[in-house]
């Protein structure tokens, strides 16, 4: 039995309509729903709220983070 090993292009094709956290190089957090995404990591969000320093800021409908400015993304913990 062999195990197939996950790529991180699997990986974000399996978290497609689920809360993400995606973290900025400038340290702030989107958190929301992932719409969508290129080969670039531009990402598309839904229902997105910013965080900074772990304290809401803000809370945007639809939100659209070009990929060069992202440090990860990750799946986000239910409540």
């Amino acid at each position: 039995m062999t195990t197939r090993k996950q790529t991180p292009s699997d990986f974000l094709k399996q978290i497609i309509g689920r809360p993400v956290v995606v973290k900025l190089n400038s340290g702030i957090d989107y958190r929301g729903v992932l719409a969508c995404l290129d080969g670039y990591m531009n990402i598309a969000l839904e229902q997105t709220e910013e965080y900074n320093g772990g304290q809401l800021k803000n809370k945007y409908g639809d939100a659209f983070i070009r990929g060069n400015n992202v440090l990860y993304i990750s799946t986000q913990r239910k409540k």
